[in-house]
């Protein structure tokens, strides 16, 4: 079986082939963290969370790392801070805020079930020259400065796009395509209308770092090209991210770290995921359909929201509504109560073979969906191969009674009845008076319940 990946930069499906079978290393853009995620930017962690256990998977959960950044420099950081903290300095408010923050990420990305990166670094630990010799910007700044890929110009360093003749690549743009105009905002000192800040100024409110260009901040684009390279090298693997960054962030990052470092890619595989949409509509606060993690958590376990993100390709546009969230919420009752309990080693093959082809997660699902009826009707290790296929994709983190719980409480039902009517319907069958076992049956339909008859006795959990 060999692993086959869309690469974004030569617009095709290629086979996958590790630099280091050892070591293999993958970069995803992390988020930007001044406020509570939306649910947008649950799907490149969704993801990339995917391609990272099936890394682990076929490599090793030892060899396989994955970093994915945290961005906490920034104007939003920086409008949050002044609003949430106007009594304290900016750079000890920003650090409240960041902190907070990131927190909020990780419980609602924990939620959803993704595995924590190997390496999470915080932009503002990579600004200045580090005690380890571990990769910086300002360093690699200066090193394009040296090599004649950028210059200083009205109180910026800038990187000279025209000095690299293959830029635009990755989005296809041309640099001779790229006059000045309404979309691309244009500075005088300028040599190019697409040169971009590798470094800008601070005012007194702003926060800054000393520097060899005056007391300043990074440019957003140079802080992946250093964190990618202080954690896996020059050249890596996978980098990914949303579609959306791929012009400017994703190409001006190729055109830093190949310049500074002199080489001829800066990742083997470019990976991008698709939009989302929410009610067929595109998500903004204008519309009102702006919705974040936290607030979808409140209504739905996380697992129902990573289901429903897997059911669309990665590469694919995908519709967010609430038929789609309560079709996944079915799905999953019916696994958890098929596999949750069940011990397995070894995920079925037929489910690895979906996701070698690019991650192809709707025919993942179809295969998970025989695997369901060949686990419930077959033997243990028919069930043994279901569950440990669920694990691998990262569901069935609760128990069956765990996640039945979560769902009485939320109901409000109370257990104890269900099971008294339970028993007595059971009785009733047992002795054959059918009438009143049937309408035991329609009192706990009434009641939300569905009620499952098998050879092991009956098992019930509340209707979605």
């Amino acid at each position: 079986m060999e692993l086959r990946l869309y690469d974004t930069l030569t617009r095709e499906k290629r086979t996958f082939v590790p630099l280091d079978p050892g070591n293999v290393r993958m970069y995803v853009c992390g988020p930007t963290v001044y406020d509570f995620a939306h649910i947008g930017n649950a799907r490149p962690v969704i993801v990339f969370d995917v391609l990272f256990r099936l890394l682990r998977h076929l490599y090793g959960s030892d060899h396989v790392t994955y970093v994915r950044n945290i961005t906490d420099v920034d104007d939003k950081i920086n409008d949050r801070a002044a609003r949430d903290f106007p009594g304290l300095p900016l750079n000890e408010a920003i650090r409240k805020v960041t902190e907070v923050t990131e927190k909020q990420f990780h419980d609602d990305v924990d939620a959803l079930g993704c595995l924590r990166p190997t390496v999470e670094p915080r932009a503002t630990d990579f600004v200045l020259p580090r005690a380890d010799g571990k990769a910086d910007m300002v360093t690699l700044i200066r090193q394009l400065i040296a090599r004649g890929h950028a210059y200083e110009a009205g109180g910026e360093v800038l990187f000279d796009t025209q000095s690299m003749p293959d830029y635009g690549a990755l989005s296809g743009r041309k640099l001779d395509e790229q006059q000045a105009g309404a979309r691309v905002a244009v500075d005088a000192h300028k040599k190019h209308p697409t040169d971009f800040v590798l470094w800008k100024l601070s005012s007194d409110d702003e926060p800054g770092w000393e520097s060899p260009w005056g007391r300043g901040r990074p440019g957003w684009h140079i802080e992946c090209s250093a964190m990618s390279a202080a954690y896996l090298g020059d050249v890596f693997d996978i980098h990914g991210g949303g579609l959306d960054l791929i012009f400017p962030h994703h190409e001006n990052e190729i055109a830093q770290s190949r310049c500074a470092h002199g080489t001829s890619v800066m990742a083997n595989y470019w990976m991008h995921n698709g939009f989302l949409q929410v009610e067929g509509e595109k998500m903004s606060k204008s519309l009102g359909n702006f919705v974040t993690i936290r607030e979808l958590l409140a209504d739905w376990p996380g697992e129902v929201l990573r289901l429903n993100m897997l059911k669309t390709h990665y590469r694919s546009p995908i519709d967010w509504t609430l038929k789609g969230l309560e079709e996944s919420a079915r799905t999953l009752d019916d696994w958890y109560w098929v596999a949750a309990d069940i011990k397995g080693e070894q995920p079925s093959r037929a489910v690895v073979e979906t996701l070698l082809d690019d991650l192809n997660t709707p025919q993942m699902i179809a295969a998970l969906h025989g695997l369901r009826n060949k686990a419930a009707s077959g033997d243990e290790h028919d069930r043994g191969q279901f569950a440990a296929s669920l694990r691998l994709l990262g569901f069935l983190s609760e128990s069956a009674a765990e996640w039945n719980g979560r769902k009485q409480q939320a109901s409000g039902i109370d257990a104890k009845q269900i099971d008294g009517l339970i028993a007595d319907r059971t009785a009733a069958r047992a002795r054959k008076d059918f009438k009143e076992s049937d309408r035991i049956r329609d009192e706990l339909a009434a009641l939300g319940v569905v009620i499952r008859d098998s050879k092991e006795g009956t098992t019930w959990e509340i209707a979605r």
